[in-house]
């Protein structure tokens, strides 16, 4: 089968994140000139949204997130994608948000959990945003749990999705469903093999026709080498494993660096074979086939 040269995508940048080294000098350094090269990189990249987090300063300082905001809608003009579990912290980047330097296009709230509501009592008050829908944990008999089958992560984001539709009047192609890409390297229980179950299953129910699935792809290398035995980028190869086989199951949105090169893989790449081999496996069979991704 002849794989297209690339993904039709909605790629939500996420490089304004401390949590990358070099941001977090920018951010240190204070340059907000910094911030605004990386958002207008990102955007020639190909991102349709920009993810945005100063990380635990903006608590202590949320003029600074403000600020942060306000120069990068200076910047670019593609919607922003507010990334706190914090409703307070969320009021104030919705509060500086200008819809008309986005050219009118809602902002995007990261993210709401089955037993993390409040972010919706800013929906109708501050005006309608998109959402990112966490499906990896689910409540139980009033106890959040993590979500290990297929059933469960398409079960969870059923009942959310309908939830916001319903109570909320939220149309399903403004939620996205973040089914939590994990690490390879610890995955002995088939979690990547429920994921794409369930990426077919949300595609698939009629009752959520319209809604965006999407994940983000920086854990699944986590504790790899840099290369595989074929010599090739590993964990790049690996993220496009996951999307060769994800998106014709209706993957359509990933939270990645843009710039990363994100491509199908052709039938007979090493990684894409020792990937779908991986995914035929369990407890220490599948950690024996991780091994294959790279030189010993």
């Amino acid at each position: 089968m002849t794989q297209p040269d690339s993904f039709n995508l909605i790629l939500i940048g996420d490089r304004i994140n401390p949590g990358f080294r070099p941001t977090r000098a920018l951010l240190d350094a204070g340059d907000i000139a910094g911030f605004q090269a990386l958002a207008v990189r990102q955007v020639e990249a190909g991102a349709s949204y920009l993810d945005v987090t100063i990380g635990p300063r903006a608590r202590d300082e949320p003029e600074l997130l403000a600020k942060v905001v306000r120069a990068l809608q200076a910047a670019v003009s593609v919607p922003l994608c507010f990334d706190y579990p914090d409703s307070n912290l969320q009021e104030l980047c919705l509060k500086t948000y200008d819809r008309a330097r986005a050219g009118g296009a809602m902002p995007m709230l990261n993210s709401i959990t089955e037993h993390r509501w409040e972010l919706m009592d800013l929906y109708r008050p501050l005006g309608p945003f998109k959402i990112i829908v966490m499906a990896s944990e689910r409540v139980e008999g009033g106890v959040a749990k993590g979500n290990k089958t297929a059933e469960e992560f398409a079960s969870t984001a059923r009942r959310v999705a309908l939830h916001l539709q319903k109570d909320y009047g939220v149309p399903m192609d403004d939620i996205f469903i973040d089914i939590s890409v994990s690490a390879a390297v610890a995955d002995t229980t088939g979690l990547h093999r429920s994921t794409l179950a369930a990426i077919k299953m949300i595609r698939n129910d009629p009752d959520l026709s319209g809604i965006h699935i999407m994940g983000g792809l920086t854990n699944i290398g986590q504790q790899l080498p840099a290369k595989a035995a074929d010599g090739s980028d590993l964990k790049l190869s690996l993220e496009c494993a996951f999307l060769t086989l994800a998106v014709p199951l209706g993957f359509d949105a990933v939270l990645c660096t843009p710039w990363r090169g994100l491509k199908p893989l052709p039938d007979d790449n090493y990684v894409l074979n020792a990937y779908k081999n991986f995914l035929e496996q369990s407890g220490s069979n599948a950690l024996r086939a991780v091994r294959k991704f790279y030189r010993a």
